[in-house]
């Protein structure tokens, strides 16, 4: 199971990984200093776009320490989904608790918050989602 967290978003709101579990959930390490973490958004933008109306939801999670980069990135990107960090860069406590030593990382958890993979990328990321997102509508 996905360890639970809670941090601020932007804009200083706590929010849980639990309130934010949808059918499917990505929890994505990144910052807006990571050159690989910035060239992976638009795919994963693009792919939030398309699957959140069928419950695919993404918690970023960022390591950065500059409140102001951090909200830049998230604005040029267009990234939509919610964001939180504790501000503090490689000491980030959720990457800690997630064993995260190099970004950008991403786990994909099922509706239950169970991690059923780690670092997909593009279309392996995008064809698990849709295999997840399938196996929960099976379900119903």
């Amino acid at each position: 199971m996905a360890p639970n967290f809670s941090a601020k978003t932007p804009q200083g709101t706590v929010v849980s990984l639990k309130e934010s579990l949808g059918k499917v959930t990505i929890v994505d390490f990144w910052a807006s200093w990571c050159g690989p973490c910035r060239k992976e958004n638009p795919s994963v933008v693009a792919m939030y776009n398309e699957l959140h109306g069928k419950g695919l939801n993404i918690v970023g999670v960022s390591l950065d320490e500059d409140l102001e980069s951090w909200n830049q990135a998230i604005v040029k990107d267009k990234i939509t989904w919610v964001q939180v960090s504790n501000l503090k860069k490689w000491a980030e406590p959720i990457a800690k608790q997630y064993n995260v030593e190099q970004i950008p990382t991403t786990f994909l958890l099922d509706a239950s918050g169970k991690i059923v993979a780690k670092d997909l990328r593009g279309d392996e990321l995008k064809a698990k989602v849709l295999e997840l997102l399938s196996l929960s509508e099976s379900k119903k």
